[in-house]
């Protein structure tokens, strides 16, 4: 996969907190070679210290960053997204791929802003993807083809699993999977007073919440079997799980999480650009 992508020329607009952990994981793992590999800040003084770090030529001109790239990641906050395409717009030839991961920014209005026909690949991920163990949806506009998504696939791979979904369930994904690891962590943080309560010191209370939690997901994705089967493995006649999975009930942590996701689900597309 290294091999594939060493000869391209990448640029990363908006290396912050998600695009520097992409920028940071594709070098990491050899995908692009850093003497042809571009990138941009928002504010200058960022320049230096980023260009050091990564060794990586990096700017503030979007425009030349992207002239000449293979594949330009555009990673910027979503109400700049279609500056920033219309900034790069004279500098794309048809051969170059679009890959955005900007919430709620359809790929229609991507291509309007560059005003070419140009693939764009749009790109949800999480940010455990700075740990390796993210999880990104993809979909294609109109000018991307399976060739297209296999590249992003690929680069997004690297930094955990990907999908390919629909663009009319890509606020859905931002509603489950991008926001889901706060919902996890409230869940690990209330396990962990859970467990002080009962008499657990807080960091192997916090430990034994965080990997139970790990393991849980882990069971799920490499037995493939639906949760509510594994649920009732655990939970044994007239034993103690149960006992607990009768008070969650109670407390409608099932219904809760459901509309977390819904309400969610429904700001995204609230934020959502008109195509």
């Amino acid at each position: 996969m290294g091999t594939a992508f060493s000869e391209k020329r990448l640029a990363v607009l908006g290396a912050g907190k998600m695009g520097g952990i992409l920028l940071q994981s594709l070098l990491k793992n050899g995908l692009f070679s850093p003497a042809l590999t571009r990138a941009t800040v928002q504010h200058g003084e960022r320049v230096r210290a980023l260009a050091d770090k990564l060794n990586v030529e990096v700017g503030t001109d979007n425009a030349y960053a992207a002239r000449g790239a293979d594949i330009v990641l555009i990673c910027v906050k979503p109400q700049a997204v279609e500056e920033v395409a219309k900034e790069i717009s004279s500098q794309l030839a048809p051969h170059q791929l679009i890959i955005s991961v900007a919430a709620s920014v359809s790929t229609n209005l991507i291509e309007k802003a560059l005003s070419r026909d140009v693939p764009v690949v749009r790109a949800m991920p999480n940010t455990p993807c700075a740990l390796g163990c993210g999880m990104t949806a993809l979909c294609q506009g109109k000018f991307a083809n399976a060739t297209h998504l296999e590249t992003a696939a690929a680069l997004f791979n690297v930094v955990g699993r990907t999908v390919v979904v629909d663009e009319k369930h890509m606020d859905a994904v931002t509603g489950l999977s991008a926001s889901g690891p706060a919902y996890i962590y409230i869940i690990i943080e209330s396990l962990a007073e859970a467990g002080v309560k009962v008499g657990l010191p807080r960091d192997i209370a916090t430990l034994l919440a965080a990997q139970t939690t790990m393991g849980a997901a882990k069971v799920v994705l490499e037995t493939g079997d639906h949760p509510a089967l594994l649920k009732d493995a655990v939970t044994t006649p007239a034993g103690c799980t149960v006992d607990g999975i009768l008070e969650l009930e109670e407390g409608k942590l099932r219904v809760t999480l459901i509309k977390a996701v819904v309400k969610a689900t429904q700001r995204a597309k609230e934020l959502a650009f008109v195509s």
